[in-house]
């Protein structure tokens, strides 16, 4: 290992290579605290080529690697194991190229998410992807986790916005599929593969994105609604009056609010009578349609109220509000965290099924775990909730917290059985490598790990991640 190190000095240069503690302790635990690993170094190269030079020092060695961006992940999945060289690829963060006629970028992993879409803004362009982290998560970990976000409803997750990709295979070679095309059938579509692989093929150092004209106008809208099959029917109506102009589509039960409520500085209750459900609506438009959004807003927020889908309603009247609107929501995970522990399920159903999800769910849960506090939101215009569990005082929660187990298999058969996904946007890493292996089919689990086999035959590429036992 010492003449792994050495090797990675002189490759890298010494102030990039990592080997104190006190610099590896903050790569080594996941941002929610519940892993921490260990590594030998953490290799910080500045480019491609360096990327690959570390690879390649490492295969020669037989040593594991790790490649990490933001370590914002909530599965554990960019957290080492202990014994590996971590490669953060942080560093790696040029804007290659913009090409607003061909409406694509081309950018780097360590790219913050943030980053990114400030760049395509410049061009006047839009990238769509958000989410709460994009300050600190890297488009690196997003591609590799397969990143969602609020507003897949209307433009898709990471997959569909990658145009192409230059990856880093486990051997050391570069794969450089950057293409701007989106036409362009010559065979497997390779850049998938590494999609969502969580860096068990390889590691991805830079993507092509697609962009989109820039929204000129919004609508926003905080809305009660009785339920969440009342969000649904508001759903449909919405996209049946403004189509693609519906943006983001996201719901909000009463006890993640009030999470937000008692920990964010500055948040306030949009609407009196604390109501149990609510949904956060956002229209767009790329051209100079701001009275159209307004008006088509409030006619489908009338035609519900006198219908009895919704009971009140907020509608921003300024960016202010619009802003505050959506602190509201994309503080949710960050007002958990500070509550305490909670045993996080990110799944997806279809959209028709999401009512029948949660009051399933909800009454199993509360029929096995008496007082169990259920805090669910996020991207019902395209099934994906995040629905967590904990108890409200610390000691009852430690106990809680012990029967994961049983509280993944009361919510996971569920979603299986309605025709859904454990995992939508966050991943497997760690927390759900053994957990897939009960809903994955023994042929989809051969055929993943035939593709891991491939393309890493030596098993050094983020062992322990996605995959069970290989």
């Amino acid at each position: 290992m010492n003449e792994l190190i050495d090797e990675l000095r002189r490759l890298l240069g010494e102030r990039h290579v990592l080997t104190a503690a006190g610099d590896i302790a903050p790569y080594c635990t996941d941002w929610r605290g519940r892993y921490t690993g260990s590594a030998q170094c953490v290799a910080r190269p500045g480019n491609t080529e360096e990327v690959a030079a570390v690879v390649r020092a490492c295969v020669g060695a037989g040593v594991a690697i790790v490649p990490q961006g933001g370590n914002t992940g909530l599965c554990g999945g960019a957290t080492p194991l202990g014994g590996e060289v971590l490669v953060s690829l942080r560093r790696m963060n040029r804007i290659r190229a913009v090409d607003a006629d061909n409406n694509s970028m081309t950018v780097e992993a360590g790219c913050t998410l943030q980053a990114v879409q400030e760049a395509a803004r410049e061009a006047d362009r839009l990238f769509p992807l958000s989410l709460a982290a994009e300050g600190s998560a890297t488009l690196g970990g997003n591609l590799s986790t397969n990143a969602g976000g609020v507003q897949v409803l209307r433009y898709g997750n990471a997959r569909e916005l990658t145009l192409g990709l230059e990856v880093v295979l486990a051997d050391g070679r570069i794969w450089n599929g950057l293409r701007a095309l989106r036409k362009d059938n010559t065979g497997y579509d390779l850049k998938h593969l590494f999609i969502g692989a969580e860096g068990t093929l390889g590691l991805i150092t830079a993507a092509t994105l697609k962009l989109f004209p820039r929204p000129r106008t919004h609508a926003t809208a905080w809305v009660a609604v009785p339920d969440p099959a009342a969000a649904v029917r508001l759903l449909g109506r919405l996209r049946d009056a403004a189509g693609d102009n519906v943006t983001a589509f996201e719901i909000v039960g009463r006890p993640a609010l009030e999470l937000v409520l008692k920990h964010i500085p500055n948040a306030r209750d949009p609407l009196a009578g604390k109501p149990a459900w609510q949904v956060l609506i956002e229209l767009s438009g790329s051209g100079d349609i701001r009275d159209d959004l307004a008006d088509t807003m409030e006619q489908a927020l009338q035609q519900a109220t006198e219908d009895g889908v919704i009971d009140d309603a907020a509608v921003a009247s300024s960016e202010a509000q619009t802003a505050a609107l959506w602190a509201l929501r994309e503080n949710v995970s960050e007002a958990q965290k500070i509550e305490g522990v909670s045993i996080k399920h990110d799944i997806a159903v279809p959209v028709s099924r999401i009512a029948e999800f949660i009051a399933r769910a909800d009454a199993a849960l509360l029929a096995a775990f008496p007082a169990v506090r259920i805090v669910c939101f996020g991207h019902i215009g395209d099934g994906n909730l995040h629905y967590n569990q904990s108890r409200p005082d610390a000691q009852s929660n430690d106990e809680f917290i012990a029967q994961t187990a049983a509280v993944n298999r009361i919510v996971h058969d569920l979603v299986h059985e309605l025709g859904g996904s454990i995992s939508a946007e966050h991943g497997l890493g760690q927390l759900k490598r053994e957990e897939v292996l009960r809903y994955k089919s023994a042929i989809e689990m051969d055929m993943m790990r035939a593709v891991k086999q491939a393309l890493d035959p030596r098993g050094l590429m983020n062992p322990g991640k996605l995959l069970g036992k290989v």
